[in-house]
């Protein structure tokens, strides 16, 4: 890279928990960064789940070197040992450090393309030397540009959900029952959202923490059914309400997490008061179950039809928890190097597969695992991991401390380890991912089977992400 591209900043697309961690690092090594945020505020997505609470602390989701951008300004940092919701960690922290930021975040800028400045993909000459080339339109609907040293892609995944089929693609009849189908955990806070399940059947479609949080909230509603004639209301939302969980693998001893042996304890307590619902009878369990298409009966009501033919009974909504996809599609004209199956750096891509994973332990990583053919580009972030699952903010955080010190050319501080990971308590990878598991022995060690927690009054929390 030549004098005058290191002048430019390094473009950052996101102001989400990472991106604006990224913007504080490099920040911090004196460099100059440029966040494009499609959003009208920061950490858009995040406002999105508002309702859903972390399973990961305030002390666990604040990057240092934001905390000390922060500082000067009176800012007040939050109990660590607190969890926070997505709405607590977008107002009390990620606006406040994008205010810190000021005329670096600019919002209402989605990035429609990136590439060489003169360069298509094709074209080898004098390739590195050029500069970035960021292309984005404007909230009023006027495509701008803007030169970049490095490109730091922080956008996640929340815009582009899993479909229902099993197949990977939408089911059959999935577009025609929209009405009927959700891609978000729902907040049952909402009165009319919670209008939209109390007293109806619905379908829960995935296995993760997001289907962990959606049963337990379907659960939460379930149960008022069971209190009290003289709550009222509240006993009538609860009367009929109803989760069936539909699973592509059978049930085993880590199908839902850690449990007490998880190091992140509100992520163990998740798959606990998923476990709840169903031994408590307020979710049936389908297992072996690969959505193939999706019909409507002479009510309205939605059928979902198996690959093997099965043909499940009707249910009034359908939530589609099946994980989240990387958009690439304005990245088309770098040279990344993605793994085939996870769309993840094919460096990175070994350390996070579900197929091999063990335990939930993802060995630390930085600039070397992220790097792409295409120099000084990376994606980080929820991005980085493309289909994989168990993202946390902590690790993004390190991947962009380890990418800004390395453009800073200190690659002693960008290839040290300065993260320990918390494990899942999951023992093994997800292997055959698809297949129904055979029972295991759950009389003890990190795959034993977790014990049933109450739910209802005085349960705990709704908890998910990160």
């Amino acid at each position: 890279m030549n004098a005058s591209t290191e002048v430019l900043p390094v473009v950052v697309i996101g102001a989400g928990p990472v991106g604006l961690a990224a913007a504080a690092r490099l920040v911090e090594r004196n460099i100059e960064p440029l966040v494009l945020e499609a959003g009208p505020a920061a950490a858009t997505a995040v406002r999105a789940w508002s309702h859903v609470r972390l399973f990961s602390a305030w002390g666990e989701v604040v990057d240092p070197a934001a905390e000390k951008l922060l500082a000067p300004t009176g800012w007040v940092r939050p109990d660590p040992a607190a969890y926070p919701s997505g709405g607590d960690w977008a107002e009390r922290y990620l606006q406040p450090l994008a205010d810190a930021l000021g005329a670096r975040v600019r919002y209402d800028a989605t990035v429609t393309g990136v590439s060489r400045s003169g360069r298509d993909r094709v074209v080898d000459a004098d390739r590195e030397s050029r500069p970035f080339l960021v292309r984005y339109e404007s909230g009023d609907g006027r495509e701008q540009r803007v030169l970049a040293r490095a490109v730091i892609d922080a956008s996640g995944t929340w815009s582009t959900p899993g479909p229902a089929g099993g197949s990977g693609l939408p089911a059959l009849g999935e577009k025609a029952a929209r009405d009927r189908i959700s891609y978000r955990v729902p907040d049952l806070d909402d009165p009319a959202v919670r209008a939209r399940y109390a007293g109806r059947r619905t379908a829960v479609i995935g296995s993760g923490a997001s289907a962990f949080t959606a049963l337990a909230s379907l659960a939460s509603l379930a149960s008022l059914a069971d209190l009290p004639a003289r709550v009222g209301s509240a006993e009538e939302e609860g009367a009929g309400t109803h989760a069936v969980w539909i699973l592509r693998r059978g049930i085993s001893g880590s199908t839902f997490g850690g449990g007490e042996a998880d190091q992140l304890p509100a992520r163990g307590a998740l798959g606990l008061a998923a476990k709840a619902a169903v031994d408590g009878g307020y979710a049936d369990a389908v297992t072996g179950f690969r959505t193939d298409a999706i019909e409507r009966d002479r009510d309205g009501r939605v059928l979902l039809v198996g690959d093997d033919g099965r043909r499940l009974d009707p249910v009034d909504e359908v939530i589609v928890l099946t994980g989240l996809r990387p958009d690439l599609s304005f990245l088309d004209e770098l040279r990344l190097g993605l793994d085939a199956r996870l769309q993840a750096p094919t460096a990175l891509a070994p350390l996070i597969d579900p197929n091999r994973h063990s335990c939930g332990t993802v060995q630390p990583h930085g600039v070397n695992e992220l790097s792409h053919p295409e120099q000084d580009v990376y994606l980080v972030g929820m991005k980085s991991y493309g289909r994989a699952p168990t993202f946390l903010a902590m690790t993004g955080y390190e991947q962009v401390r380890s990418i800004a010190a390395h453009l800073a050319g200190d690659q002693e501080a960008a290839e040290r380890v300065e993260l320990t990971l918390p494990e899942t308590g999951v023992c093994g990878g997800a292997g055959l991912f698809d297949q129904p598991e055979p029972a295991q022995d759950t009389g003890g060690g990190c795959c034993a089977a977790p014990a049933t927690l109450t739910l209802g009054a005085g349960a705990p929390a709704r908890s998910g992400g990160c």
